[in-house]
């Protein structure tokens, strides 16, 4: 899939089928959407193309207004969104920086200038709420009539419904607030999981290991930048770690701001996925996790963040998690091989 910054880009095409959206999570309605949006482009013989936004337009406003609590909770970085627009097999994606001259323009303009001229746009399909331009004034009458008009094919996909719920952003931040897995699980059609390069820390992990459960390596941890300073889910999960072997390691992790630690530490405060293996693979030596790229599947919530009053209870606190986190896995595999078991019968 290409990534373009802007249609103002040399490998852009010339002509294509486009959808429009933050699709903050690239969830099951989004999914319907994009095959939907793959089908009519290949009728087109055109390219399809997503044309997404890089802040948030609700970021861009909260930032003006001086009000960050209206900034929506993040549920996915772009360095995911981009990868699961792949996986969907989107052909190109538009990364848009949503600032003030585009925040101003007008429907029209947004219609001449963007849509046609910008993006050649043959096919155009909306969700059942979408608003453009400035003010949210533009609508999907306002686009059909252009559309007639100026030659371009417009539609609008209806919700998208599992279990009787609307599958939305908003179900699934909801059920990352409350910690409810299983239910980001069912909305997403897959776990929910954060990947990217593995960034150095503190290495304070090491230093715990001299309570630890292994005193070579401590609870030595995989570091993780969430960008976005307001994350969808936070606290201590049960993780599965893909790209450090070819077996998926099973592991426990802290996505949040590490209440316990000093705020003034490397990463500066900042939102971190950190994952402890709970059997880290010895092939890798102590240092060689570094610079990888690792996707982190989180499956079930053990807890929110807690704040320590000492390394000592830190590290209480870490050792109950990891026998948690096992007491979780090995229940787990136990019920995956009793299901096998029944299977063979």
């Amino acid at each position: 899939m290409k990534v373009l910054r802007g249609f103002h880009h040399p490998e852009r095409a010339s002509a294509c089928a486009l959808t429009i959206g933050n699709f903050d999570g690239v969830h099951r309605g989004h999914q319907a959407m994009l095959a939907l949006l793959r089908s009519e482009a290949a009728h087109r013989g055109v390219p399809s193309c997503v044309m997404t936004f890089e802040p948030h337009p609700r970021d861009f406003f909260a930032k003006l207004l001086n009000k960050p609590e209206l900034a929506p909770a993040r549920i996915a970085t772009l360095r995911d969104k981009l990868s699961e627009l792949a996986s969907c097999g989107i052909d190109q994606t538009v990364v848009l920086p949503f600032d003030a001259r585009l925040a101003s323009q007008t429907p029209e303009a947004f219609i001449h200038e963007v849509l046609l001229k910008g993006l050649g746009t043959r096919y155009l399909l909306v969700g059942d709420d979408f608003r453009f331009g400035a003010k949210r004034a533009g609508d999907y009458a306002m686009l059909d009539e252009a559309g007639q008009r100026l030659g371009f094919d417009v539609a609008r996909m209806n919700s998208y419904e599992v279990h009787g719920l609307r599958v939305s952003s908003s179900a699934v931040r909801d059920a990352l607030f409350q910690g409810d897995m299983s239910g980001v699980a069912s909305l997403l059609g897959r776990p929910y999981s954060i990947s990217g390069h593995v960034v150095h820390g503190r290495q304070l992990g090491r230093a715990l290991g001299a309570s630890g459960p292994d005193k070579a390596d401590g609870f030595r941890t995989l570091n993780l930048r969430f960008i976005h300073w307001k994350p969808a889910a936070s606290g201590i999960f049960n993780v599965l770690v893909h790209g450090l072997t070819e077996q998926a390691l099973p592991g426990v992790a802290n996505l949040g701001i590490r209440p316990s630690l000093d705020p003034a530490d490397v990463n500066g405060g900042r939102v971190l996925l950190e994952t402890h293996c709970l059997d880290w693979p010895r092939q890798l030596g102590p240092e060689e996790g570094y610079g990888k790229i690792i996707r982190v599947d989180l499956l079930h919530k053990l807890h929110d963040e807690l704040k320590y009053d000492s390394l000592e209870a830190l590290t209480q606190g870490i050792a109950k998690d990891c026998d948690d986190a096992r007491a979780f896995f090995a229940s787990r595999h136990g019920q995956t091989h009793r299901q096998t078991s029944r299977d063979r019968i």
